[in-house]
C-alpha cells in the first residue's frame, strides 16, 4: 500500500492555512463597515479607534488570479509589512490601497471608508491622506531636492512660500539630511540612500495619516538599508505614523514592523508579529524564512 503520509501532511498544512484565514476574517469582522459609504463623521470616528486600513475578502484577477480572499488590517500607529515571493501580489495590494486598482470582489477600507466604489475625484481626496515612497524613490530628475519635497505641498495646500520652505526643511531634517547641503542639489548628485530619504521626506510632506512603501531597501547596501529601516521605525515611534511596507527583506521587516502579512498562492497564509512568524512550524513559512 502506498505511503499516505505526504497526503496527510499536505492536508494538515492546508488546514493550518485555512485556520489562519478564518482567524484573520474573524479579527476583521468588527472593523467591517455596515455598508459602502463615502465616509461620514461616524465612519471616521470608527476608523480612529479601529483600522486605518482594512482589506476584507479581496480578490483580483488579470489574465490569472492574483489575490483571493485576502483580509488583514492595519491599526493606528502600526507598521505592517507585506512579504512574499516575487509575483505574489505585494505591490498590487499597495495599488488597491491607493485606489489605482479596484478589486473584483471584497472591500478596501481607508479610515473606515470603502474606497472601491469611489469616483476619480473622490479617490484623489482619499489619496491626500497617504504618502507614497516608490521603489527607487522616483524623484523628478529635473527638480532640485527642495522642489521635489515641496511639490506635493504646492499641489495640495495653500501654504505660503515661506511656510513651504519651513515644511521642506523640517522634513529633510527628520530624515537626517542637512537642508543647507541638499536642498539645491539634483537627484543625480545624491547617493542611493540619500535619494530614498528624500523620497520619504516627500512622502511625509503633507503630514499624511498613512505611509506606503514599495521595497524601500531594495538595491541598497547593508549600512544604508539599516539607515532606512531605522528611519521607518522612527516615523512610527516619534510621529505615530501608520505604515504599510512591501518588502522581501525579512531582516529589515523584523526590525521595523508591528505585524507581517505573508502572501503565498494568492492568499495571506500568515498574519502576526515578527516573533510569531519566527515561531511558526508550517513548512512553507519555515522554508520562506530560511531561504532569505
Amino acid at each position: 500500500m502506498a505511503d499516505s503520509r505526504p497526503d496527510l501532511q499536505r492536508r494538515s498544512d492546508d488546514t493550518k492555512r485555512s485556520s489562519v484565514r478564518r482567524a484573520i476574517r474573524s479579527e476583521l469582522a468588527s472593523d467591517a463597515p455596515d455598508e459602502r459609504t463615502n465616509g461620514g463623521g461616524a465612519a471616521r470616528r470608527r476608523a480612529k479607534s479601529h483600522a486605518v486600513v482594512a482589506l476584507h475578502n479581496v480578490s483580483l484577477a488579470f489574465d490569472e488570479p492574483v489575490l483571493e480572499d485576502v483580509s488583514f488590517s492595519v491599526l493606528p500607529g502600526e507598521t505592517v509589512a507585506v512579504v512574499g515571493e516575487s509575483g505574489t501580489g505585494k505591490s498590487t495590494i499597495l495599488k488597491l490601497m491607493l485606489r489605482l486598482l479596484v478589486p473584483d470582489s471584497g472591500q478596501v477600507c481607508i479610515d473606515g471608508q470603502d474606497i472601491t466604489g469611489l469616483s476619480f475625484d473622490e479617490a484623489l481626496a482619499v489619496r491626500q491622506k497617504m504618502g507614497m515612497v516608490f521603489q527607487g524613490a522616483a524623484l523628478f530628475d529635473s527638480m532640485t531636492v527642495f522642489e521635489n519635497v515641496a511639490y506635493p505641498v504646492r499641489e495640495h495646500t495653500d501654504l505660503s512660500e515661506e511656510e513651504i520652505e519651513q515644511r521642506v526643511r523640517e522634513k529633510l531634517q527628520f530624515v537626517d539630511l542637512d537642508p543647507e547641503r541638499v536642498m539645491e542639489q539634483f537627484p543625480a548628485e545624491l547617493s542611493g540612500g540619500m535619494r530614498k530619504r528624500v523620497g520619504i521626506a516627500r512622502g511625509m510632506a503633507n503630514n499624511p495619516e498613512l505611509m506606503l512603501y514599495d521595497e524601500p531597501t531594495s538595491g541598497l547596501d547593508p549600512l544604508t538599508t539599516n539607515t532606512i529601516t531605522r528611519l521607518i521605525a522612527k516615523l512610527q515611534r516619534e510621529l505615530h505614523v501608520t505604515s504599510v511596507v512591501v518588502s522581501h527583506d525579512m531582516t529589515s521587516v523584523s526590525r521595523m514592523s508591528s505585524k507581517i502579512a505573508l502572501l503565498h498562492d494568492r492568499h495571506v497564509v500568515f498574519f502576526g508579529t515578527p516573533e510569531e512568524i519566527m515561531a511558526q512550524d508550517d513548512p512553507y513559512i519555515r522554508d520562506f524564512i530560511g531561504a532569505l
